[in-house]
């Protein structure tokens, strides 16, 4: 324990920048995954053409280019400097978001066709067919692969350590300069992270008892 007591400091503020990397990845990642989402199902072909363009070019792209494009050319083209870990958080919610679009489109895709048919036949515009019919019957079946990709963003979150970015993936580096034993700092952050996405699925758990579908 004297490897985390010692350095309550530096394992805080390693702490701080996961958390922070995960809430602000996340939020990003879910408001611009349901906009994608939205895109892929829609009955306009451009915004269909963009959605698919998107998703396949960030998702079959390496995160760590993801993330060297966002701290090293985002700067460049937009002439100011900017904090590493904003430009972290924006590099994971954009990488994320097109995991949480293709969880959306799926599990939009589980809802039947006659329920948008029958609410377009009520007038309701595409806008309302989403939000008041198709999307509160699809997060049902969204919640489970959603919590999952939280996971995956989760544990992502280490790959900032490379672009000078404190969190727990790179406390190791940090610590090791204050002599201490990298292997037990590695078992620690270990622990850390298996209770952190403990944590996650104990949520994951509540919402899906609360949002179970009666069978």
């Amino acid at each position: 324990m004297g490897v985390i007591t010692d350095n309550l400091d530096l394992w805080g503020e390693a702490l701080r920048g996961t958390i922070v990397l995960f809430v602000g990845g996340g939020l990003i990642a879910i408001v611009l995954g349901l906009i994608v989402g939205a895109m892929r199902v829609s009955p306009v072909p451009i915004a269909r053409a963009v959605g698919a363009v998107y998703v396949n070019w960030i998702r079959n792209t390496p995160l760590t280019l993801v993330m060297f494009f966002f701290a090293f050319c985002l700067p460049i083209l937009l002439r100011g400097r900017i904090d590493a870990l904003t430009l972290a958080t924006l590099a994971l919610g954009v990488y994320t978001a097109t995991y949480i679009a293709e969880t959306i489109r799926a599990g939009i895709n589980t809802v039947p066709v006659g329920q948008a048919e029958a609410a377009r036949a009520l007038g309701l515009t595409f806008g309302q067919v989403m939000t008041l019919v198709v999307l509160p019957q699809a997060s049902r079946s969204v919640i489970p692969p959603m919590m999952s990709v939280l996971i995956a963003l989760l544990k992502n979150t280490t790959v900032a350590a490379g672009f000078s970015v404190l969190n727990l993936g790179s406390v190791r580096s940090n610590l090791s300069e204050r002599g201490e034993n990298q292997l037990e700092v590695l078992l620690w952050v270990m622990v850390i992270f298996v209770v952190l996405v403990l944590l996650l699925a104990a949520l994951q758990g509540a919402v899906e008892r609360k949002w179970k579908v009666a069978r």
